[in-house]
C-alpha cells in the first residue's frame, strides 16, 4: 500500500469514527468536547452552512447547571386552585386586558388570519413570559447541545438542535440572539426550535420570523400554531370543547390547559 492511500484510509477511518461518536451520549462532561465536534461535522454534512454550524457550535461548554435542571422537574403538585391562584392574579388580568387594547389592530388580523380569539393569545403570551418580559437569558446552543450529548433525552434534543441551527441557517436568528430558557424554549410565548422551525410566521414582513423582538411574529406564529393543530374559528376554549383539546399540544399538563382556559374567559369579559 503506497503511503498516500495509507494517509488517505487513516484520513476517512478518522471521520468515520468522528461520526460514530455522534451516535454516543454521556452522563457528564466527559467525551463533551469530541462528540459535539463530530455533531458540528454531521450538521454540516447534512447541509447547514459550515458559518452557521461554527457559529452556532464552536466553543460550547457543558453545561451541568441545565442537567441538574433537567433532573430536578416535577409535576405541577400544587391544588389546581393554588395554581391558578399563583399564575392568574388581577394584575396580571388587568395587565392583560391592557395589552388588549394597545395590540388590538394586530390582533384584529391575526384572527383573520387564522380565527385564533385574542383572548386566548393574550393569555398564553402572559402565562409563558408576562407579555415578553421574562423570556430567558440562557444561550439556547448550550443548553441543547448539553442535552443532546446527554443520555436521557439524547434523540429528542438532538432534533431540537438540528432545528435550532436551521432557524439560524433561514436567517431568523444569530446564534448569539438565541438565549431562551434552560430546555432551549425561544421566545415570548417559548417555543422549542423545533417549533420555531414549523409554525414561526414573519407576520410583519420584515424577512425575518422574530419570535423574541417581533410582538406581531409572536402573536401571528403562537395562532398558527393552535390552527395548524386544529383550532376551530368561532369555538370556545373551555374543558369539553374541540379548541380545550388543542390546548392540550400547547402543554401536556391538565392544569396549565385549565389554566389557560380560565385567563382567556376572564380576558374576554367586559
Amino acid at each position: 500500500m503506497s503511503w498516500r492511500l495509507a494517509v488517505r484510509l487513516a484520513l476517512a477511518l478518522s471521520a468515520q469514527a468522528a461520526l460514530a461518536r455522534a451516535e454516543d451520549c454521556g452522563r457528564s462532561a466527559r467525551g463533551f468536547d469530541a462528540w459535539l465536534s463530530a455533531e458540528r461535522d454531521r450538521a454540516i454534512a447534512a447541509g447547514v452552512p459550515k458559518r452557521v454550524a461554527h457559529a452556532a457550535l464552536d466553543g460550547l461548554e457543558y453545561d451541568a447547571e441545565v442537567i441538574r435542571l433537567d433532573r430536578s422537574q416535577r409535576p405541577f403538585k400544587l391544588p389546581f386552585e393554588r395554581f391558578l391562584a399563583k399564575r392568574v392574579t388581577r394584575a396580571k388580568v388587568a395587565l392583560g386586558r391592557a395589552m388588549l387594547a394597545r395590540h388590538e389592530t394586530l390582533l384584529r388580523d391575526v384572527y383573520r388570519a387564522y380565527g385564533v380569539h385574542r383572548a386566548v393569545l393574550v393569555a398564553i403570551w402572559g402565562l409563558e413570559t408576562d407579555f415578553g418580559l421574562h423570556t430567558g437569558d440562557r444561550p439556547v446552543f448550550r443548553s441543547l447541545a448539553t442535552l443532546a450529548y446527554d443520555c436521557r433525552r439524547a434523540e429528542r434534543f438532538r432534533g431540537e438542535l438540528s432545528s435550532a441551527l436551521r432557524v439560524v441557517a433561514r436567517g431568523d436568528m444569530l446564534p448569539s440572539d438565541m438565549r431562551g430558557a434552560w430546555a432551549g424554549e425561544l421566545g415570548q410565548t417559548q417555543f422549542l426550535p423545533s417549533s420555531y422551525e414549523k409554525y414561526a410566521v414573519d407576520f410583519d414582513e420584515d424577512g425575518r420570523r422574530d419570535l423574541i423582538g417581533s410582538t406581531a411574529d409572536v402573536l401571528a406564529s403562537t395562532a398558527f400554531y393552535l390552527f395548524s393543530n386544529g383550532w376551530r374559528e368561532g369555538g370556545g376554549w373551555q374543558p369539553g370543547t374541540a379548541n380545550f383539546e388543542v390546548l392540550k399540544s400547547w402543554n401536556s399538563s391538565s392544569h396549565y390547559q385549565r389554566t389557560i382556559a380560565i385567563f382567556a374567559e376572564r380576558l374576554a369579559e367586559r
